[in-house]
Formats: C-alpha cells, structure tokens, sequence
C-alpha cells in the first residue's frame, strides 16, 4: 500500500470515526488517542511518522495560539479578586500536590511540580472549545473561561520555572530570550502589519499563524514546548487588537479554529503512538484508578466549596462550574510527555497519568450528556458568531457582557453582606 494512500486513510480515520463516536458522549481526542495507542501496538516504532509528527507539533500550537487569541484582559479584570482567591488556591494546592509527591512518591522536586500541574490544571483550550455544548448559563460560562484562563496563565509560568530551574544560569539566559521575544513579538506583527498586509489583502491569518509557530519553535528551543511560545503569540496579537484589528479579527479567528480543527486530532493520534506497552499494564490501571478517586473529587470539591463561600451560588450552579473544569487532557498528556523524556518516570506512572487525563475528559460528557471535544468550529456553529451575537444583543437592548458584569456586581454584594 502507498504512502499516499495511508495518509489518505489515517485523515478519513481521525476527521471522521471520532465524529461519528460521539454521539455515544465520547470525546473526539480519545478516540484519536486510542487509534494512536492501537497503532503502536501492531507496529510498534514503526507507527512514530516525521509527518504525523509535524502535523501533530501544528495542531499542538495552532490550539494554544488560539487560546491565547481568546484571552480577554478585560474580562479578567472585572472578576479579579474572585480570581486572585483562586490564583492563591491553586498555588497552595499545587504546592501541597508537588510536596506529597516529592516526599513520599520518590520523585525528583522538578519532576514532582510537573506531577502537580499535569494533575491540577485545567487544559483551557479543551474547555474554551466545549463550553458551548454543556448548556451553562452566561455567568457559568463566564467563570469557567476566566478561572481556565486565569489557571492557564499560572501554569505556563510555573511550567517555564520548573523546567530551567535546575540550571539557574540556562533560566536566567531563557528568561532573557523569552523576555526578548515578547517584546520583539508585537514589534513583528506590527512591521508585517505595516509593510506586508498592505500589498497583500487576506494575508493576516497567514502572517499570525507563522509568527504563532515561529514563538513556538523558540519556546520549544528553550525548553519549555511548543505551547508557550504559541500561546505567547496569541496573547500578543490580542492585545494588538486595538492597533491591528484585522489580526485577531472575527475571519482570523474562524480560519484559525478550522486550521486548528483540521490539525488537532493528529496531536492525540500522535500522544497514543508514544504510549509504551509497559504504561498499558494492571498496575498502571489500578494507580490510574486511584489517583482519579482521590485527587478528582478533591479538584471538584474545592471549587465547589470556593464557589459556595465566596458567591452564595446554589449547590447545583456551583457543581456544574467545577465539572466544566475537570477536564485535564490536554496539560495532562504534554506534562506526562516531559516526565517521560526529561526525568525518566516510571511507565507505570505515565500510563496512571494517562487513564486520569481520560477520565477527567470523560466526566463532564457523562454528566453533562453532551460530547465534549476539541473542535474550536462547534462554538461558531451552536453559538452563533461574535457579529451576529452583537446584533442580537442590540435588538434586546442588553449584551450578555452586561449580564455577566451584573452577576459579578451582585455576586460581590452578597459578600458584602
């Protein structure tokens, strides 16, 4: 059989069985994962493909870079002491998580932080690209982006630290560059903005997504992954919004959620390629359970009980924010992924990490009944564009940002009180 036509059957394979599976409420990227992990198994290294790679590295970082794209500061600004608090909670409970593990799992400082992120954090871009499906209200929604994005932030901070910080002269030199490259990052956009765009109409999603992978690869030459640098870039062609709005405008964003779309179930066909025969073991089945009966219900509980003391919500309200945000897949898989090949972790813990990624995705379909999935096109088609949105929100008078803003306002004066 040609290569060609492989090729041609591994696309039709990813695009469309995972598609057709959910309506059984499973997720799109364990499907793909799955079929990654059955490739492994019939042959072996021989599934690890350059090209299934690279289209893996442009799903990776074509997701984070819209991630970034979708953070509004303005947004974060109006709940910002309600995300302090929880800024501050899951420093303590990441800190708490990494201590256990240091101290009675046996694992390397830097190795043991990595177990506490991968366990903790919320895969934003996975969340962002769901909300639209669970059927929760404005203000739910609200608070599930802006706690995911708020924890995102957290633990690619945490994530560059961690991972220089066992060479203090490599982090102070990586610190410069990042440095460096967030400056240069929008003085880029804005040259080709200025000398590019002009002389060549509808190239503004092609410069952003090559400046997206151009950070990327250097955040990756640092260290640090492909998923910082993109989701860098994203941040920055965001905030250039004012000064650029054709860069982050509603077309570049519909275009960079069908190329992320395209691209995406690669990544985890990709991870499921790399998952060795010894992490498919009992052993890591049985440590998989476990981890996700004790370390799951403590994530729900927490911001369950956050939600109730802090906003008087309803036990029911309260519930459904933290279901929302028990998906980890994707932190999951690239931690697990830089535990492996950086600190040599057992594949028993690799495949327990792998079984809580799973589950914790499964959890809000099961709940929720509804399929979740990485597919940034489903907020576009079940919630209607941002212009039509606006329209709406013009003919009745009151734009649901209003609405969320007033349930913040009540929100805090029932603290208050």
């Amino acid at each position: 059989m040609s290569k060609e036509l492989i090729y041609l059957l591994l696309i039709f394979a990813l695009l469309v069985i995972p598609r057709a599976l959910q309506r059984f409420c499973i997720p799109a990227p364990l499907t793909c994962m799955v079929f990654g992990i059955g490739a492994m198994l019939w042959l072996g290294n021989g599934s690890h493909d350059p090209v299934v790679a690279l289209l893996a590295t442009l799903g990776i970082s074509s997701l984070f870079l819209f991630a970034g794209l979708e953070v509004d500061l303005g947004d974060l600004r109006k709940g910002m002491w309600p995300l302090l608090a929880h800024l501050l909670i899951r420093t303590a409970t990441l800190a708490g998580v990494a201590w256990l593990a240091w101290h009675y799992a046996g694992l390397p400082w830097q190795a043991a932080a990595l177990l506490a992120l991968a366990l903790l954090t919320p895969s934003t871009g996975f969340i962002m690209d769901s909300l639209s499906q669970l059927g929760l209200d404005e203000a739910e929604r609200f608070w599930v982006s802006s706690k995911a994005i708020a924890g995102e932030l957290l633990a690619l901070a945490a994530l560059f630290v961690v991972l220089q910080a066992g060479d203090p002269m490599h982090m102070g030199l990586s610190s410069l560059a990042l440095v460096a490259m967030m400056v240069g990052l929008p003085l880029l956009f804005i040259a080709l903005g200025r000398w590019v765009a002009p002389h060549a109409p509808g190239s503004e999603f092609s410069l952003l997504v090559m400046v997206g992978m151009l950070a990327a690869y250097i955040t990756y030459s640092l260290g640090v992954y492909y998923l910082v640098g993109a989701f860098i870039a994203g941040l920055v062609a965001r905030l250039l919004q004012q000064r650029m709005p054709s860069l982050a405008s509603h077309e570049n964003l519909h275009a960079l959620r069908l190329f992320a779309s395209f691209f995406v179930p690669f990544y985890f066909f990709n991870a499921g390629t790399h998952v060795t025969r010894e992490a498919l073991s009992f052993e890591a089945l049985g440590l998989g359970l476990v981890i996700t009966v004790v370390v799951l219900p403590l994530r729900i509980a927490v911001v369950w009980l956050q939600r109730r003391l802090m906003f008087g919500e309803s036990f029911r309200s309260s519930l459904r924010v933290a279901l929302a945000l028990s998906p980890t897949l994707i932190f999951t898989l690239v931690l697990a992924a830089i535990m492996r090949e950086r600190f040599e972790v057992s594949p028993v813990l690799f495949g327990a990490l792998l079984l809580y990624a799973a589950l914790t995705t499964l959890l809000p379909s099961l709940v929720f009944r509804r399929p979740m999935d990485v597919d940034p096109l489903q907020a576009d088609v079940t919630t209607g564009t941002p212009s039509d949105a606006a329209a709406t929100d013009a003919g009745e008078g009151v734009s649901v940002r209003d609405d969320v803003q007033t349930e913040v306002n009540l929100q805090a004066a029932v603290r208050e009180r």
